[in-house]
């Protein structure tokens, strides 16, 4: 582990205290460019994403349909009734994204896909840099205005989904996520720059509770013109599953 991570971790929360849970969940309110580009409807009303923290997987009950649930998994994903009978899976969704550009079509469950990965990691960020499989180093800091942000440079192991095999985490003065680089590989490997803030804390941990997302442009710099993904969270808690 890194200087740099031990101070990040520490400043999220501490990764001691989140080994002692099992889950943690927020209501995401999402918005932008991305998904009207993709053909699907933006849905207006906040859904509530439970994701398990030892391992990827994450749930959305009242998926795009009140009597819904998706169910996600890096190798599988399902969208079934609340009595748990099947609607609709895909198995090794990512090899669907094949060929894809920005602006190819989703269908559904290629956009349930994404919310999978993309809720994931949001929600375990920074701790799952402390899973094993992750490789973590520090690269140069990212300059934004007068202040110098530290990075980390994240390799994701293959069992992992999220939206690149290497994306990079800056943070500002007080250890806390600033902005977070990708690129994204199921979109024809667009660079992203996801500037996030208005910090929160719940259940001592802190999180990110808007996140906006822009094509980088030359020099890595956000195209703040080209909105992709608007993102609210509230209501986050961390928990321990009963027994």
């Amino acid at each position: 582990m890194t200087e740099l991570l031990d101070l990040v971790l520490q400043a999220h929360g501490g990764i001691e205290r989140w080994r002692m849970f099992d889950t943690v969940r927020a209501a995401f309110a999402s918005s932008g460019g991305l998904l009207p580009l993709k053909g699907l409807d933006v849905t207006p009303v906040p859904s509530e994403a439970v994701a398990t923290t030892r391992e990827e997987s994450l749930r959305i009950d009242g998926y795009r349909r009140p009597d819904w649930r998706m169910r996600f998994a890096p190798d599988r994903v399902v969208i079934e009734s609340k009595n748990a009978e099947i609607v609709e899976e895909r198995t090794n969704p990512r090899e669907s994204f094949v060929g894809h550009t920005l602006t190819t079509a989703w269908d559904i469950m290629q956009v349930a896909y994404f919310n999978g990965h993309a809720r994931w990691t949001y929600l375990t960020t920074p701790f799952f840099m402390a899973m094993p499989g992750f490789h973590v180093t520090e690269i140069e800091p990212w300059k934004e205005g007068s202040e110098l942000w530290p990075g980390l440079r994240v390799l994701f192991p293959p069992n992992i989904a999220s939206h690149s095999t290497e994306q990079e985490f800056y943070f500002g003065p007080d250890h806390l996520l600033r902005r977070h680089d990708y690129r994204l590989e199921i979109g024809g490997g667009t660079p992203i720059a996801q500037y996030v803030h208005d910090i929160v804390e719940a259940d001592g941990f802190r999180f990110p509770s808007k996140r906006r997302a822009f094509p980088r442009g030359p020099g890595s710099k956000a195209i703040r013109d080209l909105l992709l993904i608007s993102i609210d969270l509230s209501n986050f808690h961390v928990e321990k599953l009963a027994g």
